[in-house]
């Protein structure tokens, strides 16, 4: 019973908190961060002050809270993607066309919010799984022939990360699918290196003729 009792609790916990979470946030969006008040978001979650003041400090802690969730969320959804089955280059397009969406549609957020929450040392950590998590992809993906030889996978994780960042300034998923394709279309070796590899053995077999 006590068990059980601790479940309903903490379960209970987490609903008030993500009450908290997605009413300041739709207040942020509305209103503008300076605007919001503490008093404000307990009376539209439909909790006291001091219930508020319980669970956090501030507006501002309320929203990097809300985000640090949300990039957990999606970090364990790539994660997801990584782990399936299929060849390394399809997981690999799987996870990185999913990130692009992520940050398509993070875009649509306001942009006082992403100038808030995209900061400090939790976004530094997070950056760095990802980083960590694309280039242990690329490595697969280049032990199968299929990655460019003159970038190291975590040169080119970075690569990635960055350039799929600009789906957040895209107009639609169709132009996000194309910004993958050209990202995914980089990472490859590239097959102008074969006829002239193909071009200087040819010259050298002319060149021994004329010698003779």
């Amino acid at each position: 019973m006590p068990k059980l009792w601790n479940e309903t609790v903490e379960a209970h916990r987490h609903a008030v908190r993500d009450a908290i979470m997605e009413t300041t946030a739709a207040l942020a969006v509305e209103h503008g961060i300076a605007a919001v008040k503490m008093s404000q978001i307990a009376e539209q979650a439909g909790i006291g002050r001091a219930t508020l003041y319980k669970y956090f400090p501030d507006v501002e802690s309320i929203l990097i809270a809300r985000h640090q969730r949300h990039v957990e969320e999606h970090l364990a959804q790539l994660a997801q993607l990584r782990d399936r089955a299929g060849t390394p280059a399809e997981r690999l397009e799987a996870v990185l066309g999913a990130y692009a969406l992520i940050c398509h549609h993070r875009a649509r957020h306001g942009g006082e919010i992403s100038a808030l929450v995209h900061r400090g040392k939790p976004m530094d950590q997070a950056e760095q799984r990802l980083v960590d998590l694309f280039r242990d992809l690329l490595a697969d993906v280049a032990a199968t022939g299929g990655l460019r030889e003159d970038t190291s996978p975590e040169e080119l994780a970075t690569y990635c990360m960055h350039a799929l960042s600009a789906a957040g300034h895209l107009p639609d998923e169709t132009a996000v699918n194309r910004l993958v394709t050209v990202t995914l279309g980089g990472l490859r070796p590239s097959p102008a290196t074969i006829p002239a590899a193909g071009a200087q053995h040819h010259g050298r077999r002319r060149g021994g003729h004329g010698a003779h």
